[in-house]
């Protein structure tokens, strides 16, 4: 019994160490914008935006996954230029793993330029630039070791035989990405976008090792969105991370089914498969500012030995809020009095 409890033990600590090395990651990543890409801050029809994620993830072994994001964000005109818009954000995320209670927390200040190229068209290309502080670290009160072990029963009292040198570091860190919107005609646009985080390549080492950094991550994202009828819309996505030697491809199709179509009331479903990890399930309900949206996923990796192919469960919402524009005519006509 003692062997299949460290064989299960040791299976979900290389796990942990596999996703330290790796960010945070939501299967509903298009609802979860400035982690997808700083050049999304502001790019919404709105004034203002909130987001928040959940996700909780192998629940079913020892070392549970929980990982939290909230994020705002505002755009604004130009004086000169009301066409062009630039946007300002505040993206927060807490991420906390296994034993160890290793955990990732991030406050990131996002800013976009977004230009419009065509006055009368979707036609938009977007930059922007993500600087923030970073914290990593993790606790020792809830791990065991072999040195504790008295020959006839784990002892508590007896010493671990490590010496940490840290427990946790504080860096500072910068991500940076463009996209670009077509709308090839009046049935379908394009959006693609690219971003590389963490330029600054900080230092992670809890052994005083600046050898030791995190690596640079850069994702693509795609998406085509295609009117089928008045009602019916179909997106299709597909998304490319690598990190260091960790890569992760997610492609997937989404049906949005109009209800209302003046309180921009719609379900949507869809499918999508994390190629040699997971098949993603996801729905959605959008009304008037609200967007809603719940995913599960199901594990197809190697690991669904422990997990009984039981995957993550993740949870989103997006709110949208504009400003109520009050008409004032340029000019006023005066009534003429026969």
């Amino acid at each position: 019994m003692r062997k299949c409890r460290n064989i299960v033990v040791l299976l979900s600590s290389l796990f942990v160490l596999k996703n330290s090395a790796q960010d945070i990651h939501f299967s509903q990543f298009n609802m979860s914008p400035l982690n997808l890409n700083p050049a999304f801050t502001g790019f919404f029809d709105g004034d203002y935006r909130g987001a928040a994620n959940y996700r909780s993830q192998w629940r079913t072994v020892p070392v549970t996954y929980n990982t939290v994001s909230l994020q705002a964000d505002a755009r604004n005109s130009f004086k000169n230029n009301k066409a062009n818009k630039w946007g300002i954000g505040m993206l927060f995320n807490n991420d906390v793993a296994g034993d160890s209670k290793y955990g990732t927390t991030q406050l990131y200040i996002p800013l976009s330029y977004i230009y419009k190229l065509k006055t009368d068209s979707a036609f938009f290309i977007s930059a922007g630039v993500q600087p923030g502080i970073s914290n990593i670290g993790f606790r020792t009160n809830k791990l065991t070791y072999d040195s504790q072990w008295d020959g006839d029963a784990y002892n508590p009292a007896l010493a671990s035989g490590e010496n940490y040198s840290l427990l946790k570091r504080t860096y500072f860190d910068v991500n940076a990405g463009a996209l670009v919107q077509y709308p090839i005609n009046q049935k379908s646009v394009i959006t693609f976008a690219l971003n590389v985080a963490h330029l600054t390549a900080p230092r992670i080492s809890y052994f005083q090792n600046d050898a030791i950094k995190l690596d640079r991550k850069i994702n693509s994202y795609i998406s085509l969105s295609y009117l089928l009828t008045k009602k019916i819309n179909l997106q299709g996505e597909y998304l490319f991370q690598k990190q260091g030697k960790f890569k992760e491809n997610v492609v997937g199709v989404k049906l949005f089914y109009t209800l209302n179509e003046k309180d921009k009331q719609d379900i949507n479903a869809g499918i999508y498969i994390r190629t040699k990890d997971a098949l993603v399930a996801r729905i959605g309900y959008d009304v008037k500012q609200w967007q809603f949206g719940m995913s599960y996923d199901i594990n197809t990796s190697k690991f669904n030995i422990a997990t009984n192919r039981r995957g993550a469960i993740e949870f989103a919402v997006i709110y949208i809020f504009t400003k109520e524009r009050i008409f004032i005519p340029k000019k006023r006509s005066c009534p003429v009095y026969m």
